[in-house]
């Protein structure tokens, strides 16, 4: 009997429902193995591709049988785990997904014979049939919440939010008026636990719902942040932080933080925010702009350019994007990135035009020279992708806002932003001159701007050449303005076309004008700071010559169309351009000793602009240089009442607000004081 050989017992097979079970869970295992992965993309793209199909087969498999109340729960898993793997690997939801939750709902009322008349109702009528369903089984749960949390998230992206707010009143069993606040349901809503022998699923109902909670609370603070309800964007942001927010996302919530913090008047509380933003070390970009905002509101101009300097480094930086994890993310279930957010940083030509123009307001011409060159050699040699930014020297306007590595340092409760290395644009000089001719030939014409926001290209030009000539380069300012006259030469009529239409009374296209005068005005500068009174007075007068001729916009008539917008100016920015002109080119009368030829123009300049007092101080000068007392007392009674007013608050270009600084007389008030007082004495006398 020892001997005897007891055939082993045949094992018995497993059913289908056991086979489709083990498919299930071998996708899941192999979906999870390939999002750790690190193979290249496309081989991890195809991978992902498969398993998809393969579920898909499965899925079909399952509902191309009559449906049954042993198979719902596989058959759901499969088609939360299928709905999950698409929505990933496309990175949104596919308007055919919702057909596959609504075919999921109809087969759970198929087991329950309350199907009929359902089929032709919406999904949220489905929703409301099946879990108002007295006859819904227990184990069925899990997955039914499962494939609720992924409609949640669907209509959470395609902002369905009413919908969104029924479906979870339904799940938490709750429908009064004050269980409308959705954060609240989401923080409220349960799913019930798994079985342990319940098929696998990418993401179980908890997960998801954390993700459309997380997803929520960000919108919400964001949207809040952006109309001004503080409190409320700073409770929303910090359950955002709190919840499943990928890195890059982690990033914006703290540095919408600071924003909102900064605005509520804590600055200190804001840095330690934006600290916590550069810790993460994913995207630098939007807590360094946030942070060049607070060192501005601080005055701390040092700190606040060296922000502007990381920030363009930071855009300047290529990064690879992420593989997707093949799961639903908060990312996800966001819109796309809004160019008015306070959090949007624009593209690397954006961030250094910010740069430069704040180095010229500070008074920093040396170094906003530098970074207005390094900015004209980015957008000139095509070295970016133009985003936002001019093609050929098109009139395209961009909104500004605002080293690849960088470390944050805390300093006496601040940061102190160190460069470690930065690209300047050297490519536009030679020999301490630009050459833009030889490098980059100027286009054919100009395309009108979509927008009115920005500064244009010939103004980005103009702004270079102010900073030049304030930093002592007066040659490389010449540079610059001959290759700006030379792009837009072609666009400047004859002036005997001009003559004419003056004469005929027809109307002219003088945007154009206007910038070859201001280049002609920054010329006559440039030449009066290089000791060459001729050149500078032929400039000047080739400048007020064309600006006699340009039409206000306020006095235009037509559509008030951008393109008609593009050819007009502004009143006050006409009326300042004559005003800089004449004073310019008095001033150079004087340094020639013609002062009767000074004092027509300082003459003609408050005649243009009353009450100027740059124009008022010289004229009041020359008169009494000229011995010609009376004049200048019937002047002074007439203008004082003017001159005491507050100036008001002019919107001008930066490069014609850079170039009036130039105007001030030195101890303006106090020259006007000393007039006051001798005309007082020879009043008494």
């Amino acid at each position: 009997m020892s001997h005897l050989i007891i055939p082993a017992v045949p094992k018995a097979p497993a059913s289908c429902l056991d086979l489709w079970r083990q498919k299930n869970d071998r996708l899941v295992h192999q979906a999870r193995q390939l999002a750790r992965d690190t193979s290249p993309s496309l081989r991890r793209q195809r991978l992902a591709q498969d398993i998809l199909e393969k579920f898909r087969g499965l899925l079909h498999t399952l509902q191309g049988l009559p449906a049954a109340v042993p198979a719902l729960p596989l058959e759901l898993t499969v088609t939360c785990n299928f709905i999950i793997l698409r929505a990933s690997l496309a990175q949104g939801f596919p308007e055919d997904l919702t057909q596959d939750i609504q075919r999921s709902l109809e087969r759970v009322l198929e087991t329950q014979n309350q199907l009929g008349p359902k089929l032709e109702q919406g999904l949220k009528e489905l929703w409301n049939s099946v879990l108002h369903s007295s006859s819904l089984l227990p184990e069925l749960l899990p997955a039914l919440h499962c494939l609720a949390s992924l409609q949640a998230a669907l209509w959470l992206s395609t902002d369905h939010l009413g919908d969104l707010a029924l479906l979870l009143q339904t799940l938490n069993g709750s429908q009064t008026e004050a269980s409308e606040n959705l954060l609240l349901l989401l923080k409220s809503w349960s799913s019930p636990a798994e079985m342990s022998d319940a098929p696998l699923t990418l993401q179980n109902a908890s997960a998801l719902r954390d993700v459309v909670l997380t997803a929520f609370a960000y919108r919400q603070g964001f949207q809040e942040l952006i109309t001004g309800n503080l409190p409320s964007a700073l409770s929303s942001l910090h359950e955002a932080a709190s919840g499943l927010c990928p890195q890059p996302m982690l990033v914006q919530v703290y540095t919408a933080l600071g924003t909102c913090l900064r605005k509520m008047g804590s600055p200190q509380k804001a840095l330690l925010y934006l600290t916590a933003a550069l810790k993460v070390g994913t995207t630098w970009a939007p807590p360094l702009l946030e942070a060049s905002r607070l060192y501005r509101q601080l005055g701390d101009t040092s700190a606040e350019l060296e922000s502007l300097k990381l920030l363009a480094e930071a855009l300047s930086a290529t990064h690879n994007p992420e593989a997707p994890k093949l799961l639903i993310e908060v990312d996800l279930l966001l819109p796309q990135p809004d160019p008015a957010s306070p959090l949007h940083c624009g593209t690397q030509s954006q961030a250094k035009y910010l740069l430069a123009s704040r180095c010229l307001q500070a008074g920093r011409a040396e170094e906003a020279a530098e970074h207005y060159l390094d900015l004209l050699a980015l957008l000139l040699d095509g070295s970016e992708p133009r985003v936002g930014v001019c093609l050929n020297f098109s009139l395209m306007r961009w909104e500004c806002v605002g080293s690849h590595f960088f470390y944050p340092l805390l300093i006496c409760l601040g940061y102190q932003l160190s460069l470690h290395g930065s690209r300047v644009g050297k490519e536009l000089r030679n020999g301490g001159s630009c050459h833009f001719k030889t490098l980059y030939p100027p286009p054919t014409q100009f395309s009108p701007p979509p927008s009115p926001s920005g500064p244009c290209m010939p103004e980005l030009f103009l702004e270079a050449a102010a900073a030049l000539i304030q930093a002592g380069r007066p040659q490389d300012a010449l540079t610059v303005c001959e290759e700006l006259l030379s792009r837009t030469s072609s666009l400047l009529p004859k002036m005997s076309w001009l003559q004419e239409n003056v004469r005929k009374g027809t109307r002219k296209l003088p945007h154009c004008p206007l910038w070859v005068s201001a280049t002609h005005l920054l010329q006559g500068q440039a030449w009066s700071q290089l000791k060459a009174p001729k050149e500078a007075l032929s400039e000047f007068s080739q400048c007020l010559e064309l600006l006699f001729q340009a039409v206000p916009k306020d006095k235009e008539q037509g559509s008030g169309s951008t393109y008609e917008d593009l050819y007009s100016c502004s009143d006050v920015a006409l009326q300042q351009l004559r005003v800089a002109a004449l004073i310019s080119r008095g001033l150079e009368w004087v340094s020639s000793s013609q002062d009767t030829k000074a004092l027509n123009d300082f003459l003609l300049s408050v005649q243009i602009c009353p009450g100027n007092r740059d124009g008022s101080v010289y004229l009041l000068q020359t008169l009494k240089r000229l011995d010609r007392k009376n004049e200048a007392t019937a002047f002074w009674r007439e203008a004082q009442t003017h001159l005491l007013k507050e100036e008001a608050a002019w919107s001008v270009p930066l490069y014609l607000e850079t170039y009036l600084s130039w105007l001030h007389p030195p101890n303006c008030e106090t020259l006007l004081e000393e007039f006051q007082t001798s005309l007082l004495e020879s009043h008494d006398l």
